[in-house]
């Protein structure tokens, strides 16, 4: 026991002042190690977010706004039709048609023959009346000749009054005969004409009703004429709008074959459809092209000309219902600006208010940045002109 004891006594754990002293080295050691490792991370930790802060997000063009001379311009829809339309009936009833000369679409010009009527017996008639003209046309020449002895006659006594009376009034009669013989003529000249039907007007065939061998009744349509190939388009408008709207402005239209045409207002109509509350303003259009009558047009009205500051539409992103763009700035950091936008035409778009003319922000890949963000810019576009 004795020995046990003094071993215990001996050690350095055992002695107070000796642990106290190992102890305090090794703490210190801890510490210093410690403090080393906590050292290494806060370097690195500093690197990395130097590196981060940095590094920029997104390579990106960058555009500034240009003025430009915008339209304001109303869109409407409406029909192609007909400037006018000629309709051609028949000016006699009773007769057969016996020729049909033209067709739906037939191209024709004034004057032209576009079907017959049957006119053997009328011209039978007109022979007849012709043949009682010439005789009477005999008849008042004898009488005339007869009316100038009893006039040569009276001064000298030779002949009775009254059968100088008889002869004045022969001759009177006979020149009467004449004059209805020809008025009767050029009645059943002109009845003659009317069997012929001719087209009133240059223009096309828009539709025909004329069968051979039908007996028309006098007035009935025959055939429709677009005149002079004229059409216009009809466009229906609001009342709103249609007060906006003066005579001369300029239009374009698009039909449904993608093909555009270009017109004028020649009239806004003085009223309103009662059912739909809306007007018609007829516009001339200066070619055809392929429009026909019937046909559905979609146009824009030019009212006047206003200057607008204009952006393309990849340069301008809506978030939470509001428009923003990305100016950038000398340091190549972006800014979130909150815009107001206007009117829309192609891949533009009218910036109202909120942005300087003299900026520049991004043009494309705006859904990828955030307020703050360091960016490299490549060569600016020199212009946002489409």
């Amino acid at each position: 026991m004795p020995l046990f004891e003094n071993r215990l006594l001996t050690s350095p754990w055992q002695k107070p002042e000796v642990s106290r002293r190992l102890l305090m080295k090794e703490l210190s050691s801890v510490r210093l190690i410690a403090v080393f490792i906590a050292s290494l991370f806060i370097v690195d930790y500093a690197i990395a977010d130097a590196l981060l802060t940095t590094r920029p997000a997104l390579t990106v063009s960058t555009v500034s706004p240009l003025l430009q001379d915008w339209p304001i311009q109303i869109t409407a829809n409406g029909s192609i039709a007909a400037w006018q339309e000629a309709i051609v009936g028949a000016e006699m009833g009773g007769l057969r048609l016996t020729d049909v000369l033209v067709n739906v679409g037939d191209g024709v010009h004034k004057g032209q023959a576009l079907a017959h009527l049957q006119h053997d017996t009328l011209e039978a008639d007109h022979d007849q009346t012709r043949a009682n003209l010439a005789e009477m046309a005999a008849t008042l020449e004898e009488a005339t000749a007869n009316a100038r002895r009893a006039r040569q006659m009276e001064s000298r006594g030779a002949l009775s009054p009254q059968s100088i009376l008889q002869s004045l009034t022969a001759e009177k009669t006979a020149r009467a005969r004449v004059d209805a013989l020809i008025a009767r003529l050029k009645s059943e000249q002109l009845h003659l004409d009317q069997t012929r039907i001719v087209a009133p007007d240059d223009g096309t065939i828009s539709s025909r009703s004329a069968t051979l061998g039908a007996v028309p009744t006098q007035g009935q349509e025959l055939f429709r004429l677009i005149r002079n190939d004229r059409l216009e388009w009809r466009a229906e408008l609001t009342a709103a709008d249609l007060v906006q709207i003066k005579n001369g402005m300029p239009v374009q239209i698009m039909t449904t074959s993608q093909e555009i045409i270009l017109g004028s207002v020649r009239m806004v109509a003085p009223t309103l459809n009662p059912q739909t509350r809306t007007g018609l303003v007829y516009v001339d259009l200066n070619h055809s092209g392929n429009a026909k009558a019937g046909m559905f047009a979609h146009g824009t009205i030019t009212l006047a000309h206003r200057v607008a500051l204009t952006l393309p539409q990849s340069a301008v992103m809506l978030r939470d219902g509001f428009s923003y763009v990305y100016s950038v700035g000398p340091d190549h950091r972006i800014t979130q600006t909150k815009v107001t936008v206007g009117r829309r035409s192609a891949a533009f778009m009218e910036i109202s208010s909120g942005l300087a003319a003299d900026v520049r922000v991004v043009r494309t890949g705006v859904g990828f940045l955030t307020d703050g963000d360091l960016v490299t810019i490549v060569p600016d576009v020199a212009t946002n002109t489409p």
